[in-house]
């Protein structure tokens, strides 16, 4: 019996074992660079980045916080950003004074992720990063300084690993691109 996710699936771009791999080296990077921080805090961007989040954080080894954000500019079926961003659900610890690292699963445009860095930076951390599983520049609208990527990817629409596709198929342990022919008949 066929799942569900591979109607849809063109191809897997990034299988389990190289994700994990990126993953351990981001995290072991992260270790090095908050190596004398006594106030790391990672901040997951709902709902994608949970996955990622959860399995970084395992990888560094440095004591940290985490809390969650839920921002959305996009919708339910909606294909790209509408500009207007809206915090679904804040944080519920205070960053000021700490070291933040927003752990993200996708930056494409850039837009979204801009006015949330906007915004804690008014909240006055010590220091403000950025953590992306997937960089997709050429659909960037809005430059921004990446810290730390996982991989930089085409200008694919992707779904799996934490990423939906009309919030379905999170749960997948690989990241696989949309065959656009099948999501265009559906």
């Amino acid at each position: 019996m066929q799942h569900p996710y591979q109607h849809y699936l063109k191809e897997v771009l990034l299988d389990e074992a190289t994700l994990q791999a990126r993953i351990a080296q981001l995290g072991a990077q992260i270790s090095h660079d908050y190596a004398s921080s006594t106030s790391l805090i990672l901040i997951c961007i709902l709902k994608g980045g949970v996955m990622f989040m959860t399995d970084l954080a395992r990888k560094i080894d440095v004591p940290h916080e985490m809390d969650f954000m839920a921002v959305s500019s996009y919708g339910k079926g909606a294909r790209s950003t509408n500009r207007n961003v809206r915090i679904d659900h804040d944080l519920t610890v205070g960053v000021t004074g700490k070291d933040v690292l927003i752990v993200e699963d996708i930056i494409d445009s850039g837009f979204t992720l801009s006015r949330v860095v906007e915004m804690l930076w008014t909240r006055k951390p010590t220091s403000l990063k950025i953590c992306t599983l997937l960089d997709k520049p050429a659909r960037r609208q809005v430059p921004m300084v990446v810290d730390y990527v996982g991989f930089t990817i085409e200008d694919k629409f992707v779904f799996g690993y934490g990423l939906d596709l009309d919030e379905r198929f999170r749960n997948l342990p690989f990241v696989g691109v949309v065959d656009l022919d099948k999501l265009s008949h559906d």
